[in-house]
């Protein structure tokens, strides 16, 4: 023990002595990440549902200990490896058995004796023995989306890799430098390879990164060649030899990044055409016909219709589209600016200005409130008739507000029992629970993410503008000139600009408050940095402060690479953007108008057929009771109609549905796009669900309107001949 703590000073003495030789200032040198604070970091980044993942696994093991063989233990163990999970390969067979196993008998028991309805029985062994399909694979689809949420970061972190690298050549210190400025997931990654090294897991920080790098073998090359270019670097005993491979190292990441997007962009159209048609298309067309079964098939109900359209189809729909984002390209996306900045979750919150003083309200409260409101509307049809003294005005025009009538079926356990509500009325209303869902979630999201999209637009507006802002930076300190005039000659340059306005920030920090470059950069009270919180700019202006030490030329050209770098991603992002731009249009023209609109003109014809077979089963009933119960033709014809399904349920369902699909198809276009970007996806839902739902709702109201009034004439018109 005593060996190891010498030989631990020894070597802690030469790398603070080699660190004074290369000028490594003590903050790039990384912390020593420890166990306790990676397991911190572990559980502050995590997803919530990973540990719940993780006690069920556990607590299945040891209720049925199933263990799989040794091919399935393997992958297992390998995505189970890759997204941090707490689990063996033997508790998650154990739980991808046992939950279903239980939903089967209690969902199936239950169905039996309770609800009496086998459609019921066989939906749930369905369902169970499809979710021992989906949990088996359940690691696999969790290590999925790590890699899709680690590798929006890839392109970020090699180009912090070699930034730092480019100045100073000090691995350890450039994997330090990039877990700083990346957000979660890859940065745990990050910190992880350290942390291996400081717990002696790996003996050098080049072992324990090539450990990791063999992760990622079977889905992004590119990444692995472009680190081992940059370990290559550090073998160079030539200055230029060693920045040409810096270099390469990023231009193999941006080349791999945009070849594997273009492959993947030419086979998207046939998957999401075929998720279009079975998940959207089809269905919504097929429910056409589905108040003639209920008419006409008494045992058909509208609860069994809610479980297919409600339940089923959109976890199809999400599987589906989730196994086309499996396969979208690793290399490039963008992240959630709270992530990396958490002095920004403040702005999820709607904030209210009173004073010197803010109010921050959560986005929660209100889209509840507002939810519960136009839910209590739509829950009217069926709470009136249980209110004591309640009688249904009567018809107006012909339309009834509510229309509850005693059953028609000719045999069941319906017969004698009152149903409905069929009244036009009662329709109308049903949109309030359509608008509930639809305008509570909706609010949510946009408000929980505008303010963040905001100030992420006017970020990227200047790290778009900035690489030519770096270069002119990087030409005035190759003049000769100080770091603190320079940055006031390039903002009278740039003036009346969004980099304009961060140079100009920068110069009045140092000319009026006597501040220096880095204070006047990063100061926490009133460092340019706080209004333009963008992780590249940061790292810019800290490869600025460390390269200033080393002379002005050095220093200017390292503004100048960076400029050449910044640049070089923009147009790589911009290329992919146009691979993909006649897929998103298309999903975003489904999303916004092709669903809604389609789904609002079918519930408008179901409510006009419900109507006229509603209405022709009276009339039926009504001569053959003036003909003194004369068999024959009539009593036929009477007797084929049943009760029918109320509009009111009918347009629940679909409204209901299309607001699942516009959901699952935002998520599915905004991973397709923009790869695992959270706070886009949030504000995309809430951009799209208050348009879609508003679309849905005014051409469903208008065609069910029309359409009543032609079937209401045209009734009266049959009544008039019969």
């Amino acid at each position: 023990m005593e060996e190891d703590q010498d030989i631990k000073e020894i070597l802690s003495k030469y790398r603070k002595k080699l660190n004074e030789e290369l000028n490594i200032s003590p903050e790039e040198v990384p912390k020593e990440v420890t166990s306790r604070e990676y397991v911190e970091f572990k559980k502050d980044f995590l997803p919530k549902e990973f540990s719940l993942y993780e006690k069920l696994c556990s607590l299945s093991e040891k209720i049925l200990k199933l263990a799989p063989d040794k091919k399935a233990s393997d992958l297992l163990k390998e995505s189970i490896d890759i997204c941090h999970l707490n689990v063996t390969p033997s508790g998650t067979e154990s739980f991808a058995i046992l939950i279903p196993l239980m939903v089967i008998l209690f969902g199936g028991l239950l169905s039996f004796f309770i609800f009496q309805s086998l459609f019921f029985v066989f939906y749930f062994v369905l369902v169970g023995l499809i979710l021992m399909i989906i949990f088996r694979k359940m690691p696999e689809f969790l290590a999925n989306n790590w890699r899709l949420k680690a590798s929006n970061q890839m392109v970020q972190c090699i180009f912090y890799v070699v930034t730092f690298m480019r100045h100073t050549s000090n691995l350890e210190g450039a994997i330090a430098f990039a877990a700083q400025h990346i957000a979660p997931p890859l940065s745990l990654d990050m910190k992880k390879v350290l942390w291996d090294v400081e717990t002696e897991k790996y003996e050098s920080i080049k072992e324990s990164l090539d450990a990791y790098l063999e992760t990622w073998r079977k889905w992004n090359i590119e990444f692995i060649e472009s680190f081992h270019l940059v370990e290559s670097s550090l073998y160079e005993p030539s200055e230029d030899r060693r920045l040409g491979l810096v270099d390469r190292a990023l231009d193999v990441m941006l080349e791999g990044t945009y070849e594997k997007m273009l492959h993947y962009a030419h086979n998207l159209q046939s998957p999401i055409q075929t998720l279009h048609m079975l998940g959207v298309i089809m269905p919504l067309l097929g429910l056409v016909i589905l108040p003639l079964m209920v008419s006409f098939m008494g045992t058909v109900k509208w609860y069994n219709i809610a479980v297919i359209y409600n339940v089923t189809l959109p976890i199809g729909v999400y599987y589906m589209g989730k196994n086309i984002l499996s396969k979208r390209p690793t290399g490039y996306g963008e992240t959630d600016i709270s992530q990396a900045n958490p002095e920004l979750m403040k702005y999820k919150n709607i904030i209210i200005k009173i004073g010197n003083s803010e109010m921050r309200i959560n986005p929660l409260f209100l889209s509840i409130s507002i939810g519960i409101i136009f839910f209590i509307i739509g829950l009217l049809p069926v709470i009136l008739p249980l209110v004591p003294g309640f009688v249904d005005p009567n018809p107006v025009a012909g339309f009834h507000l509510l229309d509850y009538h005693t059953s028609v079926a000719k045999e069941g356990v319906m017969v004698g029992k009152t149903v409905g509500p069929f009244g036009l009325g009662a329709a109308i209303l049903s949109f309030g629970i359509t608008l509930a869902f639809g305008l509570g979630i909706g609010i949510y999201y946009k408000l929980r993410s505008k303010n963040l999209i905001k100030i992420r637009e006017n970020t990227k507006k200047l790290e778009n503008e900035f690489a030519s802002a770096l270069f002119q930076l990087g030409n005035r300190l190759g003049d000769g000139l100080p770091a603190e005039i320079a940055f006031g000659k390039v903002a009278e340059v740039m003036r009346d600009t969004t980099s304009g306005n961060f140079f100009r920030i920068v110069s009045i920090n140092i000319s009026k408050l006597g501040m220096s470059v880095k204070e006047a950069i990063f100061n926490k009270k009133s460092g340019a940095m706080l209004y333009f919180p963008s992780n590249i700019i940061q790292s810019s202006m800290k490869v600025l402060l460390q390269s200033i030490k080393k002379g002005p030329l050095i220093a200017a050209q390292a503004l100048v690479n960076v400029s050449r770098y910044i640049k070089e991603i923009h147009r790589v992002n911009e290329r992919l953007r146009d691979l993909l731009a006649d897929v998103i249009s298309s999903m975003k023209s489904q999303i916004s108008f092709i669903a809604p609109a389609i789904a609002g003109v079918v519930v408008g014809i179901t409510s006009m057929v419900t109507t006229i077979l509603g209405r022709l089963g009276a009339q039926m009933g009504g001569l053959q009771a003036e003909s003194g119960g004369l068999t024959g033709t009539s009593t036929g014809i009477s007797g084929m109609f049943g009760d029918g399904m109320p509009t009111y349920y009918f347009q629940i369902i679909v409204g209901v549905y299309v607001i699942q699909m516009v959901y699952i198809l935002t998520v599915l276009a905004n991973g397709i796009e923009n790869g695992s970007d959270t706070l886009n996806e949030q504000y995309l839902i809430g951009k799209n669900m208050l348009k879609s739902t508003f679309l849905y709702v005014f051409v469903a109201l208008i065609v069910t309107l029309l359409f009543n009034f032609v079937a209401s004439t045209m009734m009266e018109g049959f009544a008039s001949v019969a």
